[in-house]
């Protein structure tokens, strides 16, 4: 594996391989010594042109718990800015040594063209691109549902999972839904019409209108974003509307089934698709999902760069 761009790119053995690595590596992040030497000399470049702290923190800390060296790249204030174009800056980069390279960009598509492009040798992980995927979220999210639910062993057949929200400009749910599905689970993605994307019918999901009746039924529920800087027109007849039928408020706390999960790959608008005492619930993953990623991205940087060479991760 060269890249990691879509999780169309990974089997349902490689998904779980990468589970199964970042399982291995909490071992690690649990003890005294939370760093491996297995990317000792090599270079790691987080390239954002768009701002995320949370994912941004999560890769430098997965690369430096490796030994790798970290180079962050906002495009603010940089030459990007300046009107550099994305092949002057992975020329500079290639440049520089990069062995891989983390890319954050606003344009669906992005990190696929820089795979390609030939501009650059490094691994390119895809770390978000405009409303295409995201797929180290959706495999941290997977991470903490199986961690959660100690009985799936890889197999999420019959796990019922749940969607909801801003599923039409959501990279998290296009990527979700595709790792999901590969696992097994049953997934339904639960919005206002005018939030699904057109087409969505293809998906090979289910798709409900009514938040409480599918949140009855439902092992997991994923609360999205409710993405207002991607906006333009009006979705929804207002706040207060949007989070009467599809917020997950402490009526709808109290219905979940007993050993469901709540999660949110943040940043969360409280009191909007979620409110804080779900947000802060026993049942709540949230937290989870920000320490598993660095497990998860960990475990992606190995797969890239040091697994094909056999390097042992010294325990």
């Amino acid at each position: 594996m060269k890249h990691l761009l879509s999780i169309n790119d990974l089997t349902a053995d490689q998904a779980i391989s990468i589970l199964d690595t970042a399982k291995e590596l909490s071992k690690v992040s649990d003890g005294a010594m939370k760093k491996l030497p297995t990317l000792r000399g090599r270079t790691i470049v987080n390239l954002f042109f768009e701002d995320s702290t949370r994912t941004r923190i999560s890769f430098e800390s997965a690369a430096k718990r490796l030994s790798a060296d970290v180079i962050n790249f906002s495009a603010k204030g940089s030459s990007v800015s300046k009107g550099e174009s994305l092949k002057d800056t992975a020329q500079t980069l290639q440049a520089m040594g990069a062995d891989a390279v983390v890319i954050r960009h606003g344009a669906s598509g992005a990190a696929q063209r820089l795979a390609d492009s030939g501009w650059i040798s490094a691994s390119v992980i895809n770390a978000g691109d405009g409303t295409h995927e995201h797929p180290t979220q959706a495999l941290l999210d997977a991470y903490t549902i199986r961690d959660r639910f100690s009985e799936l062993q890889g197999d999420f057949q019959g796990l019922e999972v749940a969607i909801v929200g801003d599923i039409l400009h959501s990279r998290v749910a296009r990527s979700n839904v595709l790792l999901l599905k590969k696992l097994g689970a049953n997934v339904t993605l639960v919005a206002p019409p005018t939030l699904l994307p057109v087409g969505v019918e293809s998906w090979g999901v289910s798709i409900s209108y009514d938040f409480d009746q599918t949140l009855v039924k439902s092992n997991v529920v994923m609360m999205l974003r409710i993405q207002g800087e991607r906006m333009n027109d009006s979705y929804f007849p207002s706040a207060r509307e949007y989070s009467r039928s599809f917020g997950l408020d402490s009526v709808r706390l109290n219905m979940l089934k007993k050993n469901a999960i709540i999660m949110h790959p943040g940043p969360m608008n409280r009191g909007l698709e979620i409110s804080a005492d779900s947000a802060d619930a026993g049942n709540s993953v949230v937290l989870a999902q920000v320490s598993n990623g660095v497990l998860v991205r960990m475990a992606t940087l190995y797969q890239l760069l040091a697994a094909d060479q056999n390097s042992e991760m010294r325990m």
